[in-house]
């Protein structure tokens, strides 16, 4: 591939990032890169630094050393935040009595890269459609999003940041309480936008037995990257024979 091509390829790159809170390192000298098309699943145990180093992509925090780059710019240089969905932890822990509906909930994605006032135009409400649909919500647009139960809850929460037409969707932790089953028919969806929409997908995770027939690649954290590259290496690497011994478990069938 030359370099031209490589470039293209590239959407965000990872360099040398340290992080702390002022109690020692969160991240030590932390560097990837995240492709076009990826399935990223970023893996580790709980304080590894999965979720601090997602909000430093997403500029939600400064590393003390090193840098991000998104789409050639540094996060500090860029501005085209509609490019990126992002489904935060807990986005689904929501009041039953909140009065908002699932449309409202999507349209709010749209709105919140707007200016005041923030109306929802003729135009958006093609994109609500569009963005339930594809995610196989369309006929719940009308319901109360606090009736609606987790997996279901979560699938509106992507078509919230689906409805930018992003070229990265980040997920933090995206099925806590969802049974497997609603788990399995969730990351099928993903795969969908992955491959058919060619989305790049970045789900971040400590259950390591989500690394299954979807993901491509795999980004291993405990604090320092201890590995990068593909699903089927992971599962012969000795970061995963360690994982096994240490009491994980993990689906290493790959489709």
């Amino acid at each position: 591939m030359d370099s031209v091509a490589a470039e293209q390829k590239l959407l965000i790159e990872i360099q040398n990032v340290c992080y702390d809170y002022g109690y020692g390192d969160v991240l030590k000298d932390v560097s990837f890169p995240i492709n076009s098309h990826d399935f990223l699943a970023i893996i580790g145990p709980n304080g590894s630094g999965k979720t601090t180093l997602l909000k430093i992509i997403l500029g939600l925090l400064k590393p003390r050393l090193g840098e991000v780059t998104i789409m050639g710019k540094t996060v500090e240089e860029f501005a085209d935040w509609k490019k990126i969905g992002y489904v935060p932890q807990k986005a689904t822990h929501i009041d039953s009595l909140f009065p908002v509906s699932v449309k409202e909930v999507v349209a709010m994605g749209i709105q919140s890269s707007r200016r005041f006032p923030r109306r929802t135009r003729g135009e958006d409400i093609c994109c609500i459609s569009r963005a339930l649909q594809q995610v196989g919500m369309g006929e719940y647009k009308n319901r109360r999003i606090g009736n609606l139960s987790a997996g279901q809850q979560q699938r509106v929460f992507i078509a919230r940041a689906l409805a930018n037409h992003p070229k990265i969707l980040m997920l933090d932790e995206p099925t806590t309480g969802v049974d497997a089953k609603t788990q399995e028919h969730f990351y099928d969806m993903l795969q969908r936008l992955n491959r058919e929409k060619e989305i790049t997908i970045v789900l971040i995770t400590h259950e390591v037995g989500i690394i299954n027939k979807h993901v491509e690649q795999v980004a291993c954290l405990n604090q320092t990257l201890v590995y990068h590259g593909s699903h089927d290496e992971f599962c012969r690497s000795d970061e995963f024979k360690r994982m096994l011994a240490d009491g994980h478990h993990l689906v290493s069938h790959h489709h």
